[in-house]
């Protein structure tokens, strides 16, 4: 395997997860934690203070940063796994020539809402940086179940499929199987609307809607999905994908229907009756599809696809809708 350095910018449960993929896969990192008591505490104790609790750390293959301009001097794989919402608080102060010969691995699952764009399309616009540099890293999988080291599989996507599958070798362990394609701005959108959807999943589950009604609406949710990620590409490149694949079918429905899936959680929480803020505050986590509703919307009207799931979702979410009103409505609209 080539020599690089490895840098992590995010310190939540998934980015402490790929933490320790890579460490357990004989690399040291450079990772970036905002608090210096964070990294004293880990230090001291190998853990992370605040998520994935149990999972322990060989800290003697770790530098820790509490600042990201240190982290990305310093790396020549950064990979970005910060909620969405607070990606350009945590690049504040970066600049383009920072990034000059870098490649960037996204393990971000949103859009950003302030400017309803992807990650790519931000480092794009604020840093000139190349998309043939950039890189996601999707599921489906768990943070949780990563950390107890059940059998996951990540996909690795890029236009350079050699650079792309160089990457994904740093993240080879006995507990997780790398897959590749070349679909880097399909799986960004397919893990956005994931979360939407896994949201509405929760919603049923809390007005007591059975398994036999929602396994009828994820196949739809999977469904819309599909004539969402066409719309975003040619349609020789829509041939080409394999939208049954786990990037795309298997982690909708790892994120539908897991006990681990805060989306659903927190979907669960609004259909039992919970308002958005009291459902953010009981959480105190942030749940992607949330501003991705939002996003989709604010997206799809210049390309007017009928996305009913989404719709619904998004007016019970930023509408105050009803959700067992909106849910009836649904109801009419399954196949």
């Amino acid at each position: 395997m080539e020599s690089k350095k490895i840098g992590i910018i995010g310190s939540g449960s998934w980015a402490t997860a790929i933490a320790k993929i890579v460490t357990d896969n004989h690399n040291t990192i450079n990772w970036w934690l905002r608090q210096a008591a964070n990294i004293d505490y880990f230090t001291k104790r190998h853990h992370n203070p605040h998520y994935l609790r149990n999972t322990y750390f060989d800290v003697s293959k770790i530098n820790f940063f509490s600042e990201v301009n240190q982290v990305i001097e310093q790396s020549d794989i950064i990979i970005i796994a910060v909620p969405s919402i607070h990606i350009e608080a945590s690049l504040a102060g970066v600049n383009a020539a920072m990034l000059q010969g870098k490649q960037i691995v996204s393990a971000v699952k949103g859009v950003m809402p302030k400017h309803n764009i992807l990650l790519h399309e931000y480092l794009l616009q604020e840093f000139k940086f190349p998309l043939e540099q950039y890189f996601t890293l999707l599921g489906p999988s768990h943070a949780e179940e990563v950390a107890a080291e059940q059998l996951s599989y990540l996909t690795f996507s890029g236009l350079d499929l050699k650079a792309t599958e160089a990457i994904a070798k740093f993240f080879e362990t006995e507990y997780i199987n790398t897959r590749i394609n070349n679909d880097v701005i399909g799986v960004q959108y397919a893990g956005v609307a994931k979360n939407i959807y896994a949201l509405g999943a929760g919603i049923a589950h809390g007005l007591e809607y059975g398994d036999n009604f929602l396994s009828v609406f994820i196949a739809n949710a999977a469904n819309e999905m599909q004539q969402l990620l066409k719309s975003i590409m040619t349609q020789e490149k829509a041939h080409q994908v394999n939208y049954d694949s786990s990037v795309y079918l298997g982690d909708l429905l790892v994120t539908c229907y897991s006990l681990h899936s805060r989306n659903r959680t927190f979907g669960n929480m609004i259909g039992k009756g919970y308002s958005v803020r009291a459902a953010e505050l009981e959480l105190n986590m942030v749940a992607e599809g949330y501003n991705a509703s939002k996003c989709i919307m604010a997206i799809n009207k210049s390309k007017q696809l009928p996305l009913p799931i989404i719709t619904a979702i998004y007016e019970i979410l930023w509408e105050g809708r009803d959700p067992a009103t909106a849910f009836k409505q649904i109801e009419k609209i399954l196949v």
